[in-house]
């Protein structure tokens, strides 16, 4: 029961907090993303070094914040008062390229038994950790119909991640027999999944209502969402077996770390925005 109030109690703060920087402001939302990733990278990190290699928490971390920080600057509405959209994500890939290529220079003087490890962690936290994260700067433009900023469209794509999640448990709880991926999770159930696709494009349908918006197309965006991010769950429980834990982190009091709050989040960023691109 303890257990239990300290879960709710800091999943509600976390909620108020994420839904609050969102609709702030970009600013708001930009340091929140920040946050994300620098938590997730430190957590992935450590969960490659559990599993024996050594990555560059450093320059990996560094070369993830470029790359979000590029993104932000190139989809600003206070763009003016960076300067040229252009040159800052210009300097943002250049310096990213400089990054990855630094990545082997630094392997010559570190002395690592498994170099291609360390290097391999590395890249793989900035494209699991880094880049859907960056990708989240679009979302609330891609997402209206005018390309202007709409963080409610982050909010209600927030919202679907968050049913897919909280119908799946109770389905899964409820009628759960058959299980998903006994390797990786054990107690996530196919009926669960089916539970939790319909919850999610339940949340997708109102939230086209909301906004205004076609149903089929925030039904197939739903539909999308919860697929990968189921994935994204799976994948992070693998990350966890491979390194002997339960959590990625101690960072959100009864739910573990950043990855193990956002690991749908991360792995169907990327599903979702190149949907949103083509379709809506």
């Amino acid at each position: 029961m303890k257990n239990l109030v300290v879960r709710t109690l800091s999943g509600l703060v976390l909620v108020v907090l994420v839904v609050g920087a969102t609709l702030w402001s970009q600013w708001s939302f930009g340091a929140l993303l920040a946050l994300l990733l620098v938590g997730g990278l430190a957590e992935f990190y450590a969960l490659a070094a559990a599993c024996g290699a050594r990555p560059q928490r450093v320059i990996g971390t560094i070369a993830g914040l470029v790359l979000l920080l590029s993104n932000f600057a190139f989809v600003s509405e206070d763009i003016l008062i960076l300067g040229s959209a252009r040159h800052w994500f210009g300097a943002g890939l250049a310096f990213l390229l400089l990054s990855v290529c630094g990545m082997f220079v630094c392997e010559l003087f570190r002395k690592n038994a498994d170099p291609i490890a360390a290097v391999g962690t590395t890249l793989a936290g900035i494209c699991y950790v880094a880049l859907p994260v960056s990708l989240l700067c679009y979302v609330p433009l891609i997402g209206s119909a005018d390309w202007a900023w709409n963080p409610w469209i982050v909010i209600a794509y927030l919202c679907i991640i968050w049913a897919n999640d909280v119908f799946a448990y109770l389905v899964g709880m409820a009628f759960g027999k058959h299980r998903l991926c006994e390797r990786l999770s054990p107690k996530k159930s196919w009926e669960g999944f089916f539970g939790g696709l319909a919850g999610a494009i339940a949340a997708g349908v109102i939230a086209a209502r909301l906004l205004d918006d076609s149903l089929c197309v925030w039904g197939g965006l739903a539909l999308v969402a919860a697929i990968a991010g189921v994935l994204g769950d799976l994948a992070e429980s693998m990350f966890k077996r491979a390194a002997g834990v339960k959590d990625s982190g101690r960072s959100i009091p009864g739910h573990g770390g950043v990855l193990d709050r956002f690991d749908a989040l991360l792995l169907s960023a990327p599903f979702v925005f190149v949907y949103m691109l083509f379709v809506m």
